[in-house]
């Protein structure tokens, strides 16, 4: 089955806890503290794989964790990092945050994508021991892991998208001009999934071809096979729009011209901005007033237009000569562009605000896993950054829950790797 979007939850691994540990020796005096740090946690790591083709595999897996790392351990020993978790996915998916529909990567391209970073790991106790405070009992934590929802949308990197309405000829044309084997048959539907090929123009000339199965009347609003298959014309560069001359379906061909462009336009006004070539098909079954009249009402509209046979190669040539023609003096395929989850788009959709509180040798330890991932995002050298984090500390209560608990001016408080003394 052809899967072109999921939604998964994705979670890096924790950071190891710190040990709490003291050397001990015969004959060594007050060997002093010797905890280890923890690991720091595994991250989720996005790869592009050319041997998958849809996101089908999500179907039926929607949650990925990776290794915590190890905690600390005494003799100054480190736990061990946890291991990375690698998700393939096909060339060309895009990745975003769900609940803000931020683009988090375009897997377009070779270069992976750490999506989730993993906790950093905790502080043993050696960190902590001052020269009033030579027998520290207590280490740090390690942090949670960075947690996701994200939805996976899987977009055809084809520079040329085929349209028009079911049994217009398209899977003959790309069968005839590509590499591509679609299913061909006389019945409407018979292309259920976006079919790519390459057009071989010389030894190193080349471009690839889709054909956008689905789009209907009303297949903006999910009639027919509905909009799923809209995105994929997204990233075109060029859109050949195939059109029964003849109306051998009992449609008009006008109407039709005008019925795709409009749903085009329903779903992305974007899209009835692109470059648009049309193609007359069926033109053995059209009389000469059919074909006449439609090449004049297309070329008044300022389309390239071309009258095709596609069984039996007439006109096709100079079809994908001009295709190629144009696509020279286009821009390369779209890639989307990362777009920055703030903190305050964090805040808004943590779901859990819970926190606790502990005291260690006067240090007021705060432990949130919501506030760690608001923490990872705050640039603590910018002053605005550092206010809003003030800010979310006051509004959802840590603020007086320390003061209830007896803090003062002077002392310090612990958010994982952040230290600071308190000032009212």
């Amino acid at each position: 089955m052809f899967v072109d979007k999921a939604k998964i939850k994705i979670i890096a691994g924790n950071g190891g806890n710190g040990a709490v540990a003291f050397h001990r020796e015969k004959y060594v005096a007050a060997g002093g503290p010797d905890g280890g740090d923890g690991g720091k946690g595994g991250n989720i790591v996005f790869q592009v794989d050319d041997n998958l083709t849809t996101l089908s595999d999500f179907r039926y897996k929607r949650k990925y964790k990776a290794e915590n790392g190890e905690n600390g351990r005494g003799g100054r020993c480190n736990g061990k990092r946890g291991q990375d978790l690698i998700i393939k996915v096909p060339r060309g998916t895009v990745i975003k945050e769900d609940s803000t529909g931020a683009v988090m990567a375009d897997m377009s391209k070779d270069e992976t994508f750490i999506a989730a970073k993993g906790g950093n790991g905790g502080w043993g106790n050696t960190h902590f021991a001052t020269p009033t405070r030579q027998v520290p009992r207590f280490a740090k934590d390690g942090m949670p892991g960075e947690e996701w929802e994200v939805t996976l949308e899987l977009k055809l990197l084809a520079d040329v998208g085929l349209i028009g309405f079911p049994n217009v000829g398209k899977s003959t044309l790309i069968s005839v001009v590509s590499e591509a084997k679609p299913i061909i048959a006389d019945y409407h539907f018979t292309t259920l999934i976006p079919v790519p090929g390459v057009v071989r123009m010389g030894p190193e000339s080349s471009f690839v071809i889709a054909d956008i199965p689905g789009i209907i009347e009303g297949a903006s609003d999910g009639i027919g096979l509905g909009h799923e298959f809209l995105r994929h014309i997204e990233r075109c560069r060029v859109l050949v729009h195939v059109v029964d001359v003849a109306g051998s379906e009992g449609r008009d061909p006008f109407t039709d011209f005008e019925t795709i462009n409009d749903e085009l336009k329903k779903y992305n006004e974007e899209l009835a901005s692109y470059p648009q070539i049309v193609a007359g098909n069926k033109i053995d079954l059209a009389t000469d007033e059919q074909r006449e009249a439609f090449k004049k009402y297309i070329c008044d509209k300022g389309y390239e237009y071309f009258e095709i046979c596609a069984p039996i190669l007439e006109g096709t040539g100079d079809l994908i000569n001009a295709v190629a023609k144009k696509l020279a003096t286009l821009p390369p395929i779209k890639i989307y562009e990362r777009e920055e989850i703030t903190v305050n788009d964090i805040y808004k959709t943590a779901n859990k605000r819970d926190f606790k509180i502990r005291v260690e040798d006067d240090i007021y330890i705060i432990e949130a896993e919501w506030l760690a991932k608001i923490l990872s995002k705050t640039n603590l050298e910018d002053y605005e950054s550092l206010q809003y984090f003030q800010n979310v500390l006051q509004s959802s209560g840590i603020i007086s829950a320390l003061i209830e608990r007896g803090i003062t001016e002077g002392d310090t408080v612990s958010i994982y790797d952040l230290e600071f003394d308190y000032v009212p």
